[in-house]
């Protein structure tokens, strides 16, 4: 019996997933983005989607190409970054928006694929984070539709700690520098920030990788997500694993 997971096509791997779906997607900012499966997934059609995302990329890139298309309904991220649709969309009430502090979300991703319902955490304590009243939609006119609602606050060791649930999504979609067939990947530096813990949190994974290597080739040390996470491993060509961008390219005259 074949322990291979990898899949014809970026289009094969997300041709299942229905409207209505949420999603968990690796990345941070535009480095480490799954780039051909958001383009298939935008290809596909599905709408109505929720997506989970340290961000959500950036004005005529990465979900930010999902969302230009009025694609997505709700975004959970830790902050609306060089996106100008984005926040757009938000003060405009044609969009969701639950903003959540940044080691919190990677926690709450992680805590979800690891079984964990909610977890206590010093982190927004004192603010609106845990008393509430956050906008997470507005009106058109700028009013607050829909705010966040008060969580519970406990003591532990003399310090006070929010009760954050654990976020699992229908699908994940992450990019990885290696997998091999069964699932197993390899992440390059600050790739490895989000794709991980989103990874843990779908359903159903589906893995772009840059490189796809034989069940083995890999030493168990040197793999940063276990195959037992994915279902799905998509095979990049090499024009398609060296396509990385960046917000922003910033250079100077080197001084020698």
């Amino acid at each position: 019996m074949s322990l291979s997971k990898v899949v014809a096509s970026a289009a094969d791997a997300v041709a299942d997933i229905p409207s209505g779906a949420s999603l968990a997607v690796g990345g941070f900012g535009l480095v480490g983005i799954p780039w051909f499966l958001i383009e298939a997934l935008l290809e596909q059609g599905a709408d109505d989607l929720t997506i989970v995302s340290n961000n959500c990329g950036v004005d005529g890139a990465g979900l930010g190409l999902l969302l230009e298309q009025g694609r997505i309904s709700r975004v959970i991220a830790s902050y609306v970054g060089e996106n100008k649709e984005f926040a757009r969309q938000y003060l405009s009430g044609e969009l969701t928006v639950e903003l959540t502090p940044q080691g919190t979300l990677a926690e709450r991703l992680r805590a979800g694929g690891a079984g964990i319902g909610a977890f206590f955490t010093p982190t927004g304590v004192g603010t609106m984070v845990a008393e509430g009243g956050l906008p997470w939609r507005h009106h058109p006119d700028g009013t607050v539709a829909l705010a966040s609602p008060p969580k519970e606050v406990r003591t532990f060791h003399s310090r006070e700690m929010v009760l954050e649930e654990a976020i699992v999504t229908d699908v994940a979609l992450v990019r990885a520098a290696i997998a091999d067939r069964a699932g197993n990947c390899v992440f390059n530096a600050s790739a490895r920030n989000f794709n991980p813990p989103a990874a843990m949190a779908g359903r159903l994974t589906i893995v772009e990788a840059e490189r796809v290597v034989d069940v083995g080739e890999l030493r168990p040390d040197d793999v940063h997500l276990q195959g037992v996470f994915v279902q799905r491993v998509v095979e990049l060509t090499a024009e398609q694993a060296a396509h990385k961008d960046i917000e922003k390219r910033t250079t100077r005259e080197r001084v020698n």
